[in-house]
């Protein structure tokens, strides 16, 4: 049985990745930052697993981590992040930028115990640079960052034994993305899993739409 890490769960994309791995038969660890109220994710059927996680809290990464000290994680998919309103720049990009380098670190261990030793870092195509130096906003700007930081990190992360992707995974029907957006938590999940199910070493490393195609920096 292989087995799933979703970062971010409670509800949204990171929701309907847990609802789909659980339903193909994967074992799933999920996080939340309030497991003594899980909602939603605590009704998804299957072999489920919720653990409780604020992202930027070191503790917290530590106890996940030996919490799945005996685990292999096929996948991981860090998905938690913020949109920002109302937040200072310098905490979006802590969040953002910063905690998914903690957070994959911290269970690199159990994701090269695996057959798969996949990762995906949940990005966005507002982060996308294209080559130009201006402020893309708190969100773009600390999407950008984590692109960036990716691209330094994911020689490595090959050298170790992985297999590391961003994925943009669209303008999703979500409190993010509002209930005009195009694109269905269902049609979103189903693409990212597919992607990761289809990743290989000539897909490492690049920035992927939830369809699969490739998205320019």
């Amino acid at each position: 049985m292989p087995t799933a890490a979703i970062i971010g769960a409670s509800r949204g994309i990171g929701l309907g990745l847990v609802e789909r791995y659980a339903s193909e038969g994967w074992r799933v660890h999920a996080t939340t930052r309030t497991p003594g109220r899980p909602g939603a994710l605590g009704e998804v059927a299957g072999d489920v697993h919720v653990h409780g996680l604020e992202v930027t809290d070191r503790p917290q990464q530590r106890a996940l981590r030996e919490a799945l000290e005996d685990e292999a994680v096929d996948v991981l998919i860090h998905n938690a992040g913020v949109y920002g309103r109302g937040m200072r720049a310098a905490t979006v990009n802590r969040i953002n930028a910063e905690a998914p380098f903690e957070v994959a670190e911290s269970l690199m261990a159990a994701v090269l115990r695996s057959d798969q030793r996949k990762i995906a870092l949940i990005t966005s195509m507002m982060g996308a640079r294209r080559g130009s130096t201006r402020s893309l906003g708190k969100y773009g700007d600390s999407k950008a960052a984590l692109n960036d930081r990716f691209r330094e990190i994911e020689g490595s992360w090959r050298e170790r034994g992985c297999l590391a992707v961003v994925i943009h995974p669209g303008w999703v029907r979500t409190d993010m993305g509002g209930r005009n957006a195009a694109v269905s938590v269902e049609e979103s999940a189903r693409g990212i899993c597919d992607l990761m199910a289809s990743l290989d070493e000539s897909g490492h490393g690049r920035f992927w739409t939830w369809e699969g195609r490739e998205h320019p920096w």
